[in-house]
């Protein structure tokens, strides 16, 4: 009998290999490209999400705080082969969330606690919004599959109006009429399709 993956699991893993595929789909010469996200470079964009895969093992596995990791986890995670290190952070992060009761368990994050499971679905769409910037950047296909579209724009919705004052995102866009999934999570997180 075979039973079908948390759901999000499921996309978990579905973002995690879109990512990955645009990872390996960067040329030498693109790795300083600018992206969508203004302040940082290809470079930066994936170093970003290696950092946050980074955190996984020891704040959802171990039980850590953020204070407990302190600076372990800062600077450049990238090294000489970021290819490589998105590759072992992936696989990390996707081996501790599938560990029986993984989900269940409360995350420790520098603005409170978390359940795993929602924090989970915060990387997720994550990894989803920036896999169009990076797709972008590079000129890789900007068009995300609408499993993960839908469920990014489940998580983003709520909390849309919120996300500018983090200073990581631009202000929400009034998507048009009859906008598909897609256009309506770019302007939720302030991109321009």
């Amino acid at each position: 009998m075979t039973t079908e993956p948390h759901p999000v699991l499921a996309r978990q893993t579905e973002a995690l290999e879109l990512f990955g595929r645009r990872v390996h789909a960067v040329r030498d010469d693109q790795w300083q490209a600018p992206t969508p996200c203004t302040a940082w470079s290809v470079r930066d964009l994936v170093g970003h999400l290696v950092a946050e895969q980074a955190w996984v093992p020891a704040l959802v596995r171990d039980g850590a705080t953020v204070d407990a990791v302190g600076d372990r986890l800062d600077g450049d995670l990238l090294g000489s082969d970021p290819v490589a290190a998105w590759e072992a952070v992936a696989d990390a992060s996707r081996a501790v969330f599938a560990e029986p009761g993984a989900l269940d368990r409360t995350v420790h994050l520098s603005f409170g606690d978390m359940s795993a499971d929602d924090y989970c679905a915060q990387l997720v769409t994550d990894l989803t919004v920036h896999t169009w910037d990076l797709s972008r950047a590079i000129g890789a296909d900007e068009q995300l599959p609408d499993d993960l579209l839908t469920f990014a724009v489940r998580e983003v919705t709520p909390h849309a109006a919120e996300l500018e004052n983090t200073g990581l995102f631009a202000a929400p866009e009034e998507p048009p009429p009859g906008a598909d999934a897609q256009t309506r999570l770019l302007c939720l997180v302030g991109r321009r399709p």
